[in-house]
């Protein structure tokens, strides 16, 4: 299993996920957080085919199909965080901190 937490950044919502690889290839998602578009996300996103995430061509898959279904910002890591975790419990890549860092001046 792996789990991802992200911190959506000003809007102060986190997303945290749970995905297990049940024959490394297909991945079962439990997705909880506090935004309201993303518990609708959740209700329907529960299970992804790993390498049609990771292989396809950029916002293709059915992770970007059902963001761009209940998300109305595009600029949200939290899609980026659940395709992360799916890569990594699919073992597809390996568990690894990754941030975003915004500063203006």
């Amino acid at each position: 299993m792996a789990t991802g937490v992200i911190h959506s950044g000003i809007c102060g919502f986190t997303i945290n996920v749970k995905a297990t690889a049940e024959d490394g290839h297909t991945v079962s998602l439990e997705i909880e957080s506090d935004c309201p578009n993303y518990q609708k996300i959740a209700e329907e996103l529960t299970k992804v085919d790993a390498y049609k995430e990771m292989f396809n061509k950029l916002h293709t898959g059915r992770v970007y199909e059902v963001f761009a279904k209940y998300s109305p910002h595009p600029s949200c890591p939290g899609v980026s965080g659940i395709l992360k975790t799916i890569e990594v419990a699919a073992s597809l890549a390996l568990p690894q901190t990754a941030s975003i860092t915004v500063t203006k001046e």
